[in-house]
């Protein structure tokens, strides 16, 4: 049996030039007006296919290095090419941050953005790792969502899971079952309330500010949204079914999501918190 394109698409993490411009490239500009006025040493942690590293080279012609650090080798090899034209100014490093290792170069600009949750439960390493890396005047900008989570802790796309889940036969009762056999943490549960998230920063950084806005995701139909989650979300949750109907999974997360767009005028709507934090010395 074959795999679908889709379900390529999941392995491989491709196509996220395209699926980030329903969320995440929107952060870009919100998260670098809080950067330092003249970075020259910046990293970015779960960077990517290297759209923030890009935006930060184009904007601070202050900065000397950027360093990519991502844990997905098909990634890294779509960032190599989209940075190439920096020459020598970017470094790229393939990466596991739950376990971050030391680091040759103390960044004054260090960003984390919509990554943190695949760190759970194990977050407080980076931080104390970020702590005893960064330079003494660094600042670490962090971007965390939040969605509204049930009594399960599935909340944002575990409900949209949960809407797949059920059309291939799944009873609603027994989904967050599902989750918990199939050892799949809800992302909700991932995404830590603000307050704990807050707490476990304030042990190795200093929180100098925070900000809120909405973060809306719409979108033109299922097919569009079937492969924004495979581009995102690779094979995290298509796991909890088997091979041969991991591709009708996919549709099914499409359709959920189409069905919401035309029911509530949006696919999703959650609150995305931006940190800004520095060292402590």
């Amino acid at each position: 049996m074959t795999s679908s394109a889709v379900e390529i698409q999941a392995s491989t993490l491709a196509g996220y030039a395209d699926a980030s411009k329903l969320r995440q490239a929107n952060d870009q500009d919100w998260v670098l007006d809080q950067a330092p006025v003249e970075p020259r040493v910046h990293a970015d942690l779960g960077s990517g296919i290297g759209q923030l590293l890009e935006a930060t080279l184009e904007r601070f012609p202050s900065l000397q290095r950027a360093v990519g650090l991502e844990q997905s080798e098909h990634r890294l090899r779509e960032a190599a090419d989209r940075l190439r034209r920096f020459g020598d100014r970017v470094r790229l490093r393939q990466a596991d941050l739950r376990s971050p290792e030391p680091m040759d170069l103390s960044p004054d600009l260090v960003t984390m953005t919509s990554v943190l949750h695949w760190l759970y439960p194990v977050e407080e390493r980076l931080f104390a790792w970020l702590g005893q890396h960064m330079a003494l005047d660094g600042t670490f900008l962090l971007t965390t969502y939040h969605p509204s989570r049930d009594e399960h802790g599935l909340g944002g796309e575990d409900e949209l899971v949960r809407e797949a889940l059920v059309a291939l036969g799944t009873d609603r009762t027994l989904v967050p079952r599902r989750f918990a056999d199939h050892d799949v943490v809800p992302i909700a549960t991932r995404t830590r309330d603000a307050k704990g998230l807050h707490r476990l920063l304030e042990r190795h950084l200093r929180v100098v500010t925070t900000a809120e806005r909405d973060a809306v995701v719409q979108v033109g139909s299922a097919a569009e949204y079937e492969h924004f989650h495979a581009a995102t979300f690779g094979d995290y949750y298509s796991r909890m079914v088997e091979p041969g109907l991991r591709a009708d999974f996919f549709r099914a997360v499409g359709e959920a999501a189409w069905r919401r767009q035309q029911e509530r005028g949006h696919v999703s709507h959650m609150p995305i918190r931006l940190w800004k934090t520095t060292t402590r010395g």
